[in-house]
């Protein structure tokens, strides 16, 4: 098993420092500049586009599912693991400047999160009650490629859904067997074991029942279990107000030591905020795409907005909390040994200030953000098998294999968990970032459509008559547009 570990954490060092972090910095930077920084400017339409509710058929039902709830599902996705075992893995590995080059990342890279879910938004096609798409779907209709989308989607499907699902499950374990060795448990092998099992049954039970019971589970869970969370970060912080000043002087100040790039620290540092940063708000690495298509919204644009609000919520908000738990609690430099790459940190600063309680409340927060972390997953996945096959039986085995991967992922060791799924997460961005760097154009036209109708007082609405050069757009035709358009509205009346 050592040598298993030594081989794949090899090549995870190997594949973020060569290719990852260099590719993510340039495809970052550039989508920033040629959507004319989107993720500053439009902050304030984040806000109003998440509020957008879904059109209604005939007999009441949504037509799919609305802005709020594929927010909670890719937040359901996103917060979770990377935010608390991730956040204390970067600190520990990269130091307190690690948090810096987080919320850089975060920022820069939230303009691919824009174009990605734009994208998805464009090119989705319908699906029963609801839409679908995602990466595999804009390659296929886009770059006119579906060979390349059916490569994308079996790698996303091993990559992504079934690697990170294990991430999730072995969190889980982790943390809930750590708060019950706090509260004096011995022996937590059997407790292990019995949670590996309890964890598969709630998820199959969830996921073979599909996407709209994810959104149901996922749109009460999140929101409630981000702001607990966020609560104990603001009453640690409160504990400890003295050690304010301290800890943002070490986060920026490391950030810029570059006195400490000979012996290989500034580089570590960087790498460790960039990619668990990343693993974190899985910005530009073709995962939210999935879900961001399902929304019916009046425009694609809102929906690449929504999501990029989604960064920001997960990054500089619930990171931040986890970053200033552990640093105003261990100020000392001692933070940065590597034994602490899962979420043992952030539980023992929660000890030191809570007691027992601090350790299981914490691990009641990442046993439910997890599990939803797992179904989101779960919803990545299912549109990337339905891509290759529309058989409802395929999605049904889909289900059970994942199923299958929370109780593996459960009972294998936290190392071994996070080295797959860094050296995973590196192919799969790789891989989407190529692409919405190709597909870019077509998102800042969007853009561009959005913004000229805001600037008429006019709430945007998108036509694919707007735009008759893009070609294989299914979703967006008058009569698909009747219902989000306003019977006073003339702007589009000759559609």
């Amino acid at each position: 098993m050592d040598n298993l570990l030594d081989t794949i954490g090899a090549i995870e060092d190997a594949s973020w420092t060569w290719v990852g972090i260099p590719v993510i910095l340039v495809v970052g930077l550039y989508l920033t500049v040629r959507t004319g920084l989107v993720q500053v400017r439009h902050v304030p339409d984040m806000f109003r586009s998440i509020t957008d509710k879904a059109t209604r058929d005939e007999n009441g039902r949504t037509r799919s599912l609305s802005a709020f709830q594929t927010f909670t599902i890719t937040a359901s996705a996103r917060v979770g693991t990377g935010n608390i075992a991730g956040v204390a893995g970067a600190i520990a590995m990269g130091g307190p400047g690690a948090v810096f080059w987080m919320w850089v990342m975060a920022i820069f890279n939230s303009a691919a999160s824009f174009v990605e879910s734009t994208l998805a938004q464009l090119y989705k096609v319908r699906r029963f009650d609801t839409f679908k798409g995602g990466p595999a779907y804009y390659i296929e209709r886009g770059l006119g490629s579906r060979s390349g989308g059916i490569v994308f989607a079996v790698i996303f499907i091993f990559c992504f859904a079934l690697s990170f699902t294990s991430l999730q499950a072995n969190t889980i374990v982790d943390a809930v067997t750590g708060a019950a060795g706090e509260l004096g448990m011995a022996d937590t092998t059997g407790l292990g074991w019995i949670l590996a099992v309890l964890l598969t049954v709630l998820t199959g039970v969830v996921v073979l029942a599909g996407l709209r019971r994810v959104a149901q589970v996922t749109q009460r869970v999140v929101p409630l279990m981000a702001m607990l969370y966020i609560l104990l970060g603001l009453v640690v912080v409160a504990f400890n107000i003295e050690q304010l000043p301290a800890v943002f002087g070490m986060i920026f100040g490391e950030a810029f030591n570059f006195t400490s790039a000979a012996g290989g620290a500034f580089g570590a540092m960087i790498m460790a905020g960039v990619q668990r940063g990343m693993f974190s708000n899985e910005a530009g690495m073709g995962s939210v795409p999935n879900v961001a298509a399902t929304a019916d919204v009046s425009h694609p644009v809102k929906q690449g907005l929504v999501q990029t609000l989604g960064v920001y919520l997960d990054t500089l908000i619930i990171c931040s909390v986890t970053a200033f738990i552990i640093l105003v609690t261990f100020p000392e430099a001692s933070v940065r040994a590597e034994t602490n790459v899962g979420g043992e940190l952030t539980q023992e600063a929660l000890s030191a200030n809570f007691g027992a309680f601090g350790a299981l409340a914490l691990a009641l927060i990442i046993l439910l953000l997890a599990f939803t972390s797992i179904l989101g997953n779960y919803s990545y996945g299912e549109m990337n098998v339905l891509f290759i096959s529309r058989s409802e039986k395929t999605r049904k085995i889909f289900a059970a294999v994942l199923t299958a991967v929370v109780f593996i992922g459960a009972i294998i060791p936290v190392d071994l968990a996070w080295a797959i799924a860094g050296v995973t997460m590196v192919i799969i961005a790789m891989f989407n970032l190529v692409v919405i760097t190709l597909l870019g154009g077509t998102a800042v036209k969007l853009l561009k459509h959005y913004e000229a109708q805001k600037k008429q007082g006019i709430d945007p609405i998108f036509f694919a008559s707007d735009m008759p050069e893009l070609r294989n757009i299914e979703c967006w035709t008058a009569e698909d547009m009747a219902d989000h358009q306003p019977q006073s509205d003339s702007h589009h009346s000759q559609h």
